[in-house]
C-alpha cells in the first residue's frame, strides 16, 4: 500500500496539510515518546521540528543578562566551529595542527599575563574555568604533600565566600577544609588581612577572584599577596595564589593594564580564565596556566600512546571538541590586543551607562557600576517597601530579560541583589530597551502592597 501526500500516516489522526506532513516512518499527527525510545526511527525533518518546537520555549540567551557566558560570534568563527565540530581535542597526534592552535593559545596567554618567561609557562585548554580550577586546586594539593609528610594532617584552602561554587565543590571532593573569609558590611569579597590569618602549615593555597560573580568586583590580589609576603617573614610559612580570572582575566589586561595581579606578582603560581566569557568563544574552553613546571606536579600529567605518539594529557575528563580552541585562537587574531580593548571598553561602557541610569531612578541603590568587569549589582533603594528585587526579576522575566535575583554570602546573607552582566553583542540599544522596559514596570511594582514574599533564599535564575 502506498501512502500519498496528505493521508494520515496513522488511521484516526487527521494531518495538518499546512505544518508536518504524514510520514510512513514517522509523521507529526501525535506526540512523539519523552521518557523511552520510539519503536521506530523518525524521519529527519520530523524529529527536527520536535525538537526545534520544543527548544522555542528556552529563554532568550542574547536577553540573559545572567550569564557571563558568549551569546554571540562572527559568522566565520561558527563555520571554523562547524569544520571541527567532529575533531576530538585528545586526539593529538592525529590533529595535530589542532594541537599546535592550543598551544599558541597558552603561549599568547602567558605572555598577556606577564608569565616570567613565557616559553617556560606550562598550561592547558580545560572545558571551562570551573576544570581549571579543579586543575589548579590539584597541583595545589599535590605540591603541599610533597613538600614534607603530611600524614594525618588535613589540607585546608583559604578563600572569600564569594568564591563560584567549583572552590566549594573542589574542596569537597577532593577533601579540602574550606576555609572562606566571610564578607562584612560594605566590602563583598576577600580581606587579604583576614585571609592571611587563616592560613597555617597546612594551607594548600590561597584563591583570589578577578571579577566575583556576585557583584563583579575585583579582588585586591597585589595587597593579599603583601599579607603572605608579610606572614612568611613572621612564621616561613610560604603559601601560594591562585587567580580564579574567569572573567577579569581578559578584561584586566586590556582595560587596566596598570592593576598588578597576574604573574607579575611571585606569590602568583597559577592562574585561570573562561574562553568562554570574556575571552569572547562560545561555550565552552576554559584555561589554567601555571608560571613554571614547579608549579605543576609532574606526577599529575599523563603520558598514553594508544592514539598514536607520546600524548601529555592533564585534564579531568578525555574525550572533548576541539571547535572551541580552535574558535579561541581566531578570536585571538582577529583581534589582536587593540580589538579586544575596543570590545571590553565597549562592553563596560554600556555597563557603567545603564548601572548609572538604573541609579537615577530613585528605586535602587547600586553596589557596584560596572566599572571593573562589565557587571553591577544593585538592591532596592532603602524605605522601598511594595517591591524587592525577586519581584523585579520576575516582572522583567515577563518580558523576556532573564535577570537574577539571590542573597549575598556569609556573613551578608540580609542583603538580596539582582545582577547584571553586560557581554559582547549586549549593545546600546538593547540596554535602552531594557530600561525602557523596566521604566514601564516600575509603575506597577510601586503599587504593590507588600513584596510577594518569595523566599529569600531562593534565586529567580541561575546564579553562578
Amino acid at each position: 500500500m502506498t501512502l500519498h501526500k496528505g493521508a494520515s500516516a496513522r488511521p484516526g489522526h487527521p494531518v495538518n496539510p499546512f505544518y508536518g506532513e504524514a510520514d510512513p516512518i514517522g509523521g507529526m499527527d501525535e506526540s512523539p515518546p519523552r521518557h523511552t525510545l520510539p519503536d521506530g526511527p523518525l524521519a529527519p525533518h520530523t524529529a527536527y521540528q520536535y525538537v526545534h518546537d520544543e527548544l522555542m520555549l528556552d529563554g532568550n540567551a542574547r536577553l540573559n543578562l545572567a550569564t557571563f557566558v558568549t551569546t554571540w560570534m562572527e559568522p566565520q568563527a561558527t563555520t571554523l566551529m562547524a569544520e571541527c565540530r567532529d575533531k576530538n581535542m585528545i586526539d593529538k597526534d592525529e590533529y595535530p595542527r589542532t594541537a599546535e592552535l592550543e598551544r599558541r593559545c597558552v603561549a599568547m596567554l602567558a605572555d598577556l599575563w606577564h608569565a616570567p618567561d613565557p616559553s617556560a609557562a606550562v598550561g592547558c585548554s580545560t572545558t571551562g574555568s570551573s576544570e581549571a580550577c579543579m586543575l589548579a586546586g590539584m597541583a595545589f594539593k599535590r605540591r603541599w604533600s610533597l613538600a614534607k609528610d603530611r600524614e594525618g594532617a588535613r589540607p585546608n584552602l583559604v578563600m572569600g565566600a564569594n568564591v563560584q561554587v567549583c572552590w566549594e565543590k573542589f574542596c569537597t571532593y577532593w577533601e579540602v577544609e574550606a576555609r572562606q573569609v566571610p564578607l562584612e558590611g560594605d566590602r563583598f569579597h576577600l580581606d587579604p588581612q583576614a585571609a592571611a590569618g587563616l592560613c597555617d602549615e597546612n594551607t594548600i593555597g590561597v584563591v583570589a577572584v578577578l571579577g566575583s560573580t556576585f557583584d563583579g568586583s575585583y579582588e585586591p590580589v597585589a595587597d593579599l599577596c603583601a599579607a603572605l609576603d608579610a606572614l612568611q617573614e613572621r612564621t616561613g610559612l610560604d603559601i601560594p595564589v591562585h587567580v580564579d580570572g574567569a572573567s577579569g582575566g581578559m578584561v584586566a589586561p586590556f582595560l587596566d593594564p596598570d592593576l598588578i595581579w597576574d604573574f607579575r606578582l611571585p606569590r602568583v603560581a597559577s592562574i585561570n580564565t573562561s574562553g568562554h566569557k570574556y575571552g569572547l568563544v562560545y561555550p565552552g574552553v576554559g584555561w589554567a596556566l601555571w608560571r613554571d613546571a614547579a608549579a605543576l606536579p609532574e606526577e599529575l600529567i599523563f603520558r598514553v600512546n594508544y592514539l598514536g605518539g607520546d600524548l601529555p594529557t592533564f585534564a579531568l575528563n578525555f574525550s572533548r571538541p576541539g571547535a572551541q580552541v580552535v574558535a579561541q585562537y581566531y578570536t585571538f587574531l582577529r583581534l589582536g590586543r587593540e580589538g579586544y580593548r575596543a570590545v571590553q571598553q565597549a562592553t563596560r561602557d554600556v555597563a557603567t551607562s545603564l548601572a548609572s541610569r538604573i541609579g537615577a531612578l530613585g528605586d535602587f541603590t547600586l553596589l557596584t557600576r560596572g566599572d571593573q568587569i562589565p557587571v553591577f549589582a544593585l538592591t532596592t533603594a532603602p524605605g522601598t517597601t511594595a517591591f524587592d528585587v525577586f519581584d523585579v526579576s520576575r516582572r522583567l522575566k515577563e518580558r523576556g530579560w532573564l535577570v537574577p535575583a539571590y542573597t549575598f554570602p556569609p556573613n551578608r546573607e540580609d542583603l538580596a541583589v539582582l545582577r547584571i552582566v553586560c557581554r559582547n553583542g549586549f549593545s546600546q540599544d538593547l540596554a535602552d530597551l531594557f530600561l525602557a522596559d523596566l521604566e514601564q514596570l516600575l509603575p506597577e511594582l510601586r503599587a504593590q502592597p507588600c513584596p510577594l514574599r518569595r523566599p529569600a533564599r531562593k534565586a529567580t535564575a541561575f546564579h553562578h
